[in-house]
């Protein structure tokens, strides 16, 4: 079910990048406010780091994920995230 490994990442004011916290990640797939099914396909693995299903669209997941980490105060204005994914299943076979 966890077939691909996505890197999170807060880009700051300078550009620089940073692993988000697994504690942020946690907290969004623990409390996840959207309560789409989809989302249930994730895992937090390690600061900056996120397994998930194939099912599971990146694009969705980041904006969502930036819109949570900016309600908990976790991102400042001029700050964004990324989320990319970095390893797949597929890839390997």
């Amino acid at each position: 079910m966890f077939a691909r490994r996505i890197s999170v990442e807060r880009i700051d004011a300078a550009g620089v990048r940073h692993a988000c916290p697994i504690a942020w990640i946690d907290n969004f797939a623990m409390r996840n406010f959207t309560n789409d099914p989809v989302f249930d396909d994730t895992l937090p693995r390690a600061d900056g780091v996120l397994e998930a299903g194939f099912r599971v669209p990146l694009d969705r997941l980041c904006a969502d994920m930036e819109d949570w980490f900016r309600r908990k105060g976790y991102l400042k204005p001029e700050e964004r995230l990324e989320v990319l994914e970095v390893e797949s299943l597929k890839a390997r076979e």
